[in-house]
């Protein structure tokens, strides 16, 4: 028996197209949200007669496919019509009117927007969007840090619908009540996925992501279930490149049950969003949790408040950010229950791994 034949040779590799195992990426067939779709479908019909459309507030988890479902409709309403304008605004980066509507106006490729007040934005774009119908949608807004471009956007564009995304029920009612009763939205739930159903999405990435029969059904079967623990799919393709790539390093053909383990060993180094990202003030409390490492969150908030320079801050905002932190995976928190009550721990991610919960 040959010693190298299970052995990849120079210039082979494991992967076909490592595309599909982008958490971004827009795959044609969609599992197990077909009637979520069918809802964003049905709040857009009305623009298609020329009248204005409905409003949605999409809420669930994360990892659940909210925005994959959402993209998927926009990517067929572009196919169907040149009539209607699809406008689609992240929060986490663009999380102030000023940068939305920058956002907006580059996308619909005007340029020389320096100096160009927040006002004078809105008349860019907007002569031109009413010019049509729009479908607008704000992906992350709980991350907003001022909602003045729903009201203006409400009051000016004609024929639109706004679909608003985020993982909190809350949030809609933090919304000033003068934007709620006129956005007078519906509402959908992104329920989280089954085991099933996460098996069903990542065997799709799987057999498009790599060659023929290089992953050992019990590897798969590993990452299949640590992401059915954290109900988040875009762990599992994470997952799936690690193990990929180890097998890779070894040269082996089959991508085994030690290269799975291995990979979730790795998970800890698995953000949502790159830290380049982060905005100043939160790398300083990223930092600061790196410091404070375990803490309780009061704790953590009191020594970041007594660093020099640091942006003035109250202890409810301070958690809104710690939750986003935690969001993209640069942090985890540990609910504890002791004398004094219910409290979160905070952990530095790179000291916490998936495999420690």
């Amino acid at each position: 028996m040959s010693l190298f034949k299970d052995m990849l040779r120079s210039g082979e590799s494991l992967f076909r197209d490592t595309i599909w195992l982008s958490y971004d990426f827009q795959p044609k067939i969609l599992f197990a949200r077909e009637t979520e779709q069918q809802r964003f479908a049905t709040v857009i019909k009305p623009l298609f007669a020329g009248h204005s459309g409905r409003n949605l507030f999409v809420c669930g988890p994360p990892g659940v496919g909210k925005t994959t479902a959402c993209k998927h409709v926009l990517r067929e309403l572009e196919e169907t019509t040149d009539e209607i304008t699809s406008i689609y605004i992240n929060c986490w980066k663009e999380n102030t009117t000023f940068k939305i509507y920058t956002k907006i106006c580059e996308d619909m490729g005007h340029k020389f927007l320096v100096a160009k007040k927040t006002s004078e934005l809105f008349n860019i774009f907007s002569k031109e969007l009413n010019k049509k119908s729009v479908v607008f949608i704000f992906d992350e807004i709980d991350k907003l840090e001022d909602t003045d471009f729903l009201y203006t956007i409400l009051e000016d564009i004609y024929r639109k619908s706004i679909i608003l995304i985020t993982n909190y029920r809350d949030t809609y009612t933090e919304l000033d009540e003068r934007i709620r009763s006129r956005l007078n939205c519906e509402f959908q739930n992104f329920r989280e996925y089954n085991e099933a159903e996460i098996k069903a999405i990542l065997t799709q990435r799987r057999d498009y992501a790599f060659i023929e029969n290089c992953w050992e059904e019990e590897a798969f079967k590993e990452i299949v279930e640590k992401c059915t623990e954290f109900h988040d799919v875009r762990i599992g393709l994470y997952l799936m490149k690690e193990a990929g790539q180890m097998a890779e390093d070894k040269s082996s053909r089959k991508i085994t049950l030690v290269h799975a383990a291995q990979a979730i060993k790795k998970a800890d180094e698995f953000h949502i969003k790159p830290k380049e990202g982060l905005d100043e003030e939160l790398q300083t409390i990223l930092q600061t949790v790196r410091a404070q490492n375990g803490k309780k969150i009061g704790e953590v908030y009191s020594a970041y408040i007594e660093l020099p320079n640091r942006q003035e801050m109250s202890y409810k905002s301070f958690q809104r950010r710690i939750t986003k932190l935690s969001e993209a995976r640069f942090v985890t928190l540990e609910k504890v229950v002791n004398k004094e009550g219910n409290t979160s721990l905070v952990h530095f991610s790179g000291n916490k791994t998936l495999g420690d919960y």
